[in-house]
């Protein structure tokens, strides 16, 4: 029987190093001189991408704070505007009940005038 020999990691490692050098070498001769033009463009464009990608992750942070802030003076505002709500219905509520108390005061007195036009 032959004898199987074990393949060792430093013969993996050369034929990975072997195929990436050979992967190069038919991009050169593919691409020639025009690959480093083109990873000089896709560098530049994903500096630009990213480089965006920040500006609008900076934008919506902006936009949240804002928007939090007109929230915040917006519940300010609707708990003023309430508060003044329920004084005034409290003070025309007041009103009301004074307004009836002056009705039995007036109730009152037009029983005794009756009853002193009687006497």
């Amino acid at each position: 029987m032959d004898e199987i020999t074990p393949i060792h990691n430093d013969a993996l490692d050369n034929s990975t190093v072997d195929a990436s050098s050979k992967i190069e070498t038919i991009k050169n001769l593919i691409f020639g001189e025009n690959i480093k033009a083109y990873d000089s463009e896709f560098d530049t464009l994903k500096k630009d991408l990213e480089a965006k990608r920040q500006e609008l992750k900076d934008y919506i942070e902006d936009v949240n704070q804002e928007l939090n802030t007109l929230i915040d003076n917006l519940s300010t505002d609707l708990n003023i505007r309430l508060t003044e709500l329920e004084d005034k219905f409290n003070e025309r509520a007041n009103q009301l009940d004074d307004e009836k108390m002056d009705r039995a005061k007036l109730g009152d007195l037009l029983v005794k005038m009756g009853e002193n036009i009687r006497k």
